[in-house]
């Protein structure tokens, strides 16, 4: 693979984070700090004068800017998500604030032949890259903190240091990310809890009137959160599945540690529904229900999705890990009848 010009490089790394993404290992930004780092998560976030969405707009914040928090503040609205962030200029609410770091890593020498390796994504947002003996290397995808990946290569880059090679089962082509910003995830962080409690003894159940999601061992509970399941939409057209999540009885039938969700386009634009590395996700329906992590919203207690219930990415890895079946390590995805799912309205 041959290395870019300098003009391609300079105007590849204009559309990276800052141009962290081609600092060598161990560089630093001497005044930088992220202990408050969030980053927004749609097209556009109201700053207002008070934490309260009634008080008046004082700015605006844009797509993948980086914000850095001065403190939280409950102002008690709204009462299922009631937390704002104090940033310059006033307050927004957490809702599409992603709280995020910007961590490197010591890149891996090389990844078993044959085999692949779990990692996670530390930086706010990192711009992949794919090569062709046509163009070169051009940006395709952009992934974002928390998302999760299959490693399959270490190979140079463009910028001549580690990249890493990036398996993605939806796509069919590979594409490349700088290593320092990937954490190789140990198969010890994801080895299966209460293994031994027979599958008719848990269970998950989902209100979706509360929006609260139960996991229970022999009727105990083991675990509960807020969720954000499907927006409660009628179907939009025909032959289009609705974004209302199903109600009834289910089982989980597939999980996969990293999903590509949409429609896999290499080149999709920053406003399409593509969301590749979704962690942690668990399948209760054929036609593509899941439980997963999220990453592109912190509005847990709403309808928030096109149909799936929307976890805080640690408890959908908790609930991953808990959930039969047991998923080998080694494998991209485990599929049968595994742990009841029941979803009232």
């Amino acid at each position: 693979m041959k290395k870019l010009s300098r003009r391609d490089f300079l105007r590849v790394s204009a559309t990276t984070l800052g141009g962290v993404m081609f600092l060598p290992f161990g560089s630093y930004l001497d005044s930088f700090d992220d202990s408050n780092l969030v980053r927004v998560t749609t097209n556009s976030v109201s700053v207002y004068s008070m934490p309260d969405d009634q008080s008046v707009i004082t700015r605006q914040l844009f797509r993948d800017e980086l914000i850095h928090v001065y403190q939280e503040v409950n102002s008690g609205t709204p009462a299922y998500n009631p937390v704002w962030y104090q940033v310059w200029g006033g307050y927004a609410h957490r809702s599409r604030l992603q709280k995020v770091k910007v961590l490197f890593n010591k890149p891996l020498i090389t990844v078993s032949e044959g085999k692949r390796q779990l990692a996670e994504l530390t930086v706010p947002f990192t711009q992949a890259m794919r090569y062709t003996k046509t163009y070169g290397w051009q940006p395709n995808l952009r992934l974002y903190y928390g998302s999760v990946h299959w490693i399959d290569r270490v190979e140079e880059g463009p910028d001549g240091q580690p990249w890493y090679r990036i398996f993605d089962e939806l796509v069919g082509f590979p594409y490349h990310v700088t290593a320092i910003h990937l954490r190789p995830i140990s198969s010890e962080e994801w080895l299966p809890i209460t293994p031994d409690v027979p599958l008719e003894d848990k269970r998950i159940e989902v209100n979706l009137g509360t929006q609260i999601l139960t996991a229970y061992e022999y009727d105990q509970i083991v675990f509960q959160t807020n969720i954000s399941s499907g927006i409660p939409a009628g179907r939009p057209k025909p032959n289009v599945i609705s974004t209302k999540t199903p109600s009834g009885e289910f089982r989980i039938l597939e999980k996969y540690p990293s999903k590509h969700m949409g429609n896999g386009a290499l080149f999709a634009g920053i406003d399409d529904y593509e969301l590749p590395g979704v962690p942690w996700t668990s399948f209760f329906t054929e036609v593509g229900h899941a439980f997963h992590g999220t990453y592109w919203h912190d509005n847990f207690g709403t309808p928030m999705s096109h149909g799936c219930i929307n976890m805080r990415t640690e408890e959908a890895k908790w609930l991953f890990r808990w959930v039969r079946p047991m998923h080998d390590p080694n494998r991209i995805y485990t599929t049968g009848s595994g742990t009841q799912v029941l979803i009232n309205t």
